[in-house]
C-alpha cells in the first residue's frame, strides 16, 4: 500500500493571549498549514519538483523546515550539540536536493518529531533569552527566533500553495 500524508486537523488560532501564547499560536498555524498542504499526497507527489532548475518540492519543504526548526530552536536557542539531518558543509542544499519519494513517510515523521522536540527544548526559556546569530555575530532573542520562524513558515507556505496547485489543482482552503 502506498503511504499518503495524513489528514491534518488545524488548531484554532489564538486571537487574544499573552505574547508567548500568541507567538506559539502563529508558529503552530504555519507548521500546520505546511502539513495541511501535504495531506493526502503520496511520497511521489510530495517529491515532485516545481520547475527546472529549482529543486523545490513539498518534500523538500518538509525536510528544509525540519532543518530550520532544529537549527534555530534546538541548536541555537537551546544550545543542543546536534547536527543537521539533511545538510552539511559539503551539501548545503541536501534538504531540497536529495529528496527520495520512498523516504517521504520518514521525512514527514521527522518534521513532526522535530517540532515536538523543539517545543520541549525552548519551553523553559524566556523570550528575552539571547544567543549569538551564527552569521552576524549579533545577539538575538528567542522572541526574534519565534518571529523569524513565523516569517519562514509564511514564506514557505506560499511556496507550498503553488506546489500543491501544480500537483492536483488544490488551492486555498480546499
Amino acid at each position: 500500500m502506498t503511504w499518503t500524508a495524513p489528514e491534518i486537523t488545524r488548531t484554532p488560532q489564538l486571537l487574544v493571549g499573552d505574547e508567548r501564547a500568541m507567538l506559539h499560536s502563529l508558529l503552530t498555524r504555519g507548521r500546520e498549514i505546511l502539513l495541511w498542504k501535504c495531506q493526502g499526497l503520496t511520497g511521489f507527489q510530495l517529491a515532485a519538483r516545481s520547475v527546472e532548475p529549482s529543486t523545490m518540492s513539498l518534500l523538500g519543504l518538509i525536510r528544509h523546515m525540519t532543518e530550520v526548526e532544529r537549527g534555530w530552536f534546538r541548536m541555537r536557542a537551546a544550545g543542543e550539540e546536534i547536527s543537521y539531518l539533511y545538510s552539511d558543509e559539503t551539501n548545503q542544499d541536501g534538504d531540497f536536493d536529495d529528496t527520495v519519494s520512498e523516504q517521504a513517510e520518514a521525512d514527514y515523521a521527522r518534521l513532526v518529531e522535530e517540532i515536538t522536540a523543539c517545543d520541549k527544548a525552548i519551553a523553559d526559556l524566556p523570550l528575552d533569552h539571547t544567543v549569538t546569530h551564527p552569521r552576524s555575530g549579533m545577539d538575538i532573542s528567542l522572541r526574534w527566533i519565534y518571529l523569524h520562524m513565523i516569517e519562514e513558515y509564511a514564506r514557505h507556505c506560499g511556496h507550498a500553495d503553488l506546489l500543491r496547485e501544480r500537483i492536483d489543482g488544490a488551492t486555498g482552503y480546499q
